[in-house]
């Protein structure tokens, strides 16, 4: 049975979580209003693997948090993956950190999470329900008119710390707004497996995460 370990600090969240294929068996997410990770990454993956009674050997692959987001949370999540699966011969996994975020959402309709790049920027996307991407990760600065196009065709559901700034200038009916809501790592778990069933793995050496900028 494939165990992966999961790590997301793209954002203000230090999120740890263990898989059992697609079945989530421990996590660890901690958000104290400003970056802690590199104090709480490694002590967090140690109580995770260790409620999930295992140790770093039974792991199978490392999935981290594929950008985009904040340089030095994805540098120090990057870095721990990285140095995890040299030291194992594990295979690296990259998730988008955007679909992570859309994954909180069980809904029939469009999803667009947003992440905050400061003033009135922000790192997006769009989803359909399946969590398939149908416009690609970009950095936006937003306006009134941010999202029309897809606005004018049914529900959208904006979600993520930068939907918040977005809701305050966008009066479409068709906007829906979930705020403070950030990437965890539980989220990963099953995007996770299926890129470990498709063998779809990341160099080690050269992997980076997607910055935008």
């Amino acid at each position: 049975m494939t165990k992966i370990l999961c790590i997301e600090t793209s954002g203000i969240n230090c999120s740890v979580a263990v898989s059992k294929e697609d079945i989530l068996l421990a996590e660890k997410t901690e958000n104290k209003g400003k970056f802690t990770h590199a104090e709480s990454l490694h002590i967090f993956i140690n109580e995770v693997l260790d409620t999930a009674n295992l140790s770093v050997n039974d792991l199978d692959a490392i999935a981290i948090s594929g950008g985009p987001g904040s340089y030095t949370g994805l540098r120090i999540g990057v870095s721990t993956a990285k140095g995890l699966c040299f030291a194992l011969g594990r295979p690296l996994i990259a998730v988008p950190t955007l679909q992570t975020l859309a994954s909180q959402i069980a809904d029939n309709h469009l999803i667009i999470p947003m992440l905050d790049a400061r003033r009135m920027e922000v790192y997006s996307a769009v989803f359909d329900k399946n969590f398939n991407e149908i416009e690609k990760t970009e950095a936006k600065i937003l306006d009134e008119d941010s999202y029309a196009n897809w606005l004018s065709k049914g529900k959208v559901i904006f979600l993520g710390d930068g939907a918040e700034k977005f809701s305050k200038i966008c009066h479409h009916p068709n906007a829906f707004f979930i705020k403070n809501a950030y990437p965890q790592a539980r989220d990963m778990v099953v995007h996770a497996f299926e890129r470990f069933k498709n063998k779809c793995f990341e160099d080690i050496a050269y992997f980076e995460p997607n910055y935008l900028k």
